[in-house]
């Protein structure tokens, strides 16, 4: 598309300019003739566009500009044509160009994608194509080098890495020796040695990188707003344009009408300003899938909030652990924490990290089955284990859980566990509040939220003690994905709803509502996908941060486009009392539309 536009413009260039040297050579009867031929291909062009806009059934304002060509034409002004052809190819070339550079950032991700990794093997080192990592495999991650793959730092002193073309945090961090390393950062310090975790298919970065190129590739609504106000503003042109023909008798009256109206700041403004606003979130760790999802985020006057991983850190501690009769602590811990081997809930990690620390050898689990956000059955060393909330385990097994629970924390997570059809025991965790969270709730009221829920599916009385201190208009507990999703649906009959989560069980809701944004630094791969905005850092103010830039946007479109019009109804008015000639209307438009471009552009900063 770029390159016929720079043709379009090219042959508009070519024609004006031959045209105009052709009476000075003594061939003025070509002059008219070579405009002609110069505007035909760009009208054909955007005839073109308006027939497939038509056929979807929308009326863009592109019909402004055919029409004013049209006319100059038909009139016998092919100089004026010619111009305002220029004009609009010009605008269009300049709108690629603006959107080329608010797209900057997600195509500096894109560019840093690794090709090729330093492997050992049999104690040499080979380059090989990124394709062949497998988990397991040992890199040399040589200083200044992007990290192909997730792996494990496996270099005492650890690792500096720059993480901030993902995340926007500005300072590179040391990775300790074990500790995992997110693919697509940058080695800023000494070479290091990487474990590989899996395929470079399935890495952080991968996925990260098919995410910005589907945002690439969705293209900016031309606009919901344009056309909003397109089949209004084309019958105010053409009202104004046959009032100052009838009224003057000058036909070149109505052509310069049209042509101060062509092409309109509508067309042009809203895209670049959304792509803008894209890619200044992109900056600061913010993954706008589609310029659609950066709207619908500054209409959002409802918020709905996971508790683990979004309002907590996610990093549930185990404080005590109660056995029934006939079992141990560290029997309960050993079986709970080998079938939680084959989940990737924070609790489950939680779990498995307490029974490490207690010297607890744990076994393969089998046949596990996992009810998202309610529990997990499967068998441990033959014998069948099932752990999760009260209701779930106490559905699928014998014994008095309500005795165990007696006199446990309010603000504690309970893990029930059966063995072999009994209840074994009961585990509580703590997972305190994210520091962040009072400020971020209280500056997305100021931000225009008006109405925060919280949505987990821990009891309710952990729901009540844990987040008693936030300003949260309703606590609901005990909801499993279902009733997650009934409680979006019902709060999307109220108002636009965002839904913000981290977990597997959070997916259909966050597909549900109006706006999905997934906690992508450590959620779940099926949220990430699902949701409409992905944050690559593992902190809740990015969703302040993006409801500010979405509100930022919003108010710099307005300005370009009402300000573009108001400045188009100006010229209109002038052209349309014989002030403004046609050719000087296509001049005048087009400064119009550079204004306002630039000031779109405004919403990179």
């Amino acid at each position: 598309m770029s390159k016929l536009r720079i043709g379009l413009v090219v042959i508009a260039l070519l024609g004006l300019v031959l045209g105009l040297i052709a009476p000075l050579i003594g061939l003025p009867g070509w002059a008219q003739a070579i405009h002609t031929v110069a505007t035909l291909p760009i009208l054909a062009a955007l005839l073109v566009e308006i027939v497939t806009s038509l056929m979807r059934g929308k009326v863009g304002l592109d019909l402004v500009a055919a029409v004013s060509m049209a006319a100059a034409l038909g009139f016998g002004e092919s100089l004026a044509g010619n111009v305002v052809g220029l004009m609009y190819a010009g605008g269009q070339l300049l709108e690629s160009f603006a959107e080329g550079r608010a797209r900057r950032e997600m195509t500096a991700l894109l560019q840093r994608v690794a090709r090729t990794a330093m492997r050992e093997h049999d104690g040499r080192l080979e380059e090989v194509g990124i394709e062949t990592l497998v988990a397991g495999n040992i890199l040399l991650i040589r200083s200044g080098e992007t990290l192909p793959i997730d792996g494990r730092v496996a270099t005492p002193a650890g690792a500096l890495l720059d993480t901030a073309a993902l995340t926007g945090e500005p300072l590179p961090r040391l990775h300790a020796d074990g500790e995992e390393a997110m693919s697509g950062a940058t080695n800023a310090g000494d070479a290091f040695r990487l474990v590989a975790l899996r395929p470079a298919a399935e890495s952080t970065y991968a996925w990260i990188v098919r995410l910005v190129a589907a945002a690439q590739d969705s293209k900016a609504p031309v606009g919901r707003l344009a056309d909003r106000y397109a089949v209004v503003f084309l019958i105010v042109t053409l009202v104004i344009a046959g009032l100052a023909w009838a009224l003057s008798g000058d036909h070149l009256r109505a052509l310069a009408v049209l042509v101060v109206a062509t092409p309109c700041p509508l067309i042009l403004a809203l895209p670049v300003a959304l792509i803008s606003g894209m890619s200044r979130a992109a900056r600061q760790g913010i993954l706008v899938k589609t310029s659609g999802a950066l709207e619908r985020l500054w209409q959002v006057k409802t918020a709905i909030l996971d508790k683990t991983g979004t309002l907590t850190r996610g990093e549930a501690q185990v404080t005590e652990i109660r056995a029934a009769p006939g079992f141990t602590t560290d029997s309960v811990l050993q079986a709970a924490a080998s079938l939680d081997q084959a989940s990737n809930h924070v609790i489950a990690t939680a779990l498995v990290r307490a029974a490490k620390s207690r010297g607890l050898a744990l076994s393969t689990p089998e046949a596990a089955v996992e009810d998202a956000g309610a529990g997990v059955a499967g068998v441990v060393d033959g014998v069948a284990v099932v752990l999760g909330g009260s209701r779930y385990v106490g559905a699928r097994c014998s014994g008095d859980i309500a005795a165990l629970e007696a006199g446990l924390s309010g603000e504690a997570a309970l893990v029930a566990v059966a063995i072999g059809g009994q209840i074994a025991g009961l585990i509580a965790l703590s997972d305190p509040l994210r520091p962040e969270a009072q400020r971020v709730i209280a500056g997305l009221r100021d931000a225009g939220i008006d109405r925060f829920v919280l949505a987990s599916g821990d009891r309710q009385a952990v729901v009540d003690a844990v987040v008693g201190p936030l300003d949260l208009d309703a606590l609901k507990g005990d909801l499993d994905p279902a009733r997650k999703l009934t409680l979006v649906a019902e709060e999307s009959r109220r108002a636009p709803t965002l839904m913000i989560g981290d977990g597997v069980n959070d997916a259909p809701a966050l597909a549900a509502a109006t706006l999905g944004i997934a906690m992508g630094a450590r959620g779940s791969a099926a949220s990430s996908e699902t949701a409409d905005i992905v944050l690559l850092v593992d902190n809740i103010d990015r969703v302040l941060a993006a409801r500010r830039i979405a509100n930022r946007t919003r108010k710099i479109a307005a300005q370009s486009v009402f300000g573009g019009l108001g400045l188009s109804l100006i010229g209109m008015i002038l052209a349309a009392l014989g002030y403004l000639p046609p050719v000087a209307g296509a001049l005048a438009q087009e400064a119009i539309d550079v204004a306002v471009i630039l000031n779109a552009l405004r919403a990179l900063r």
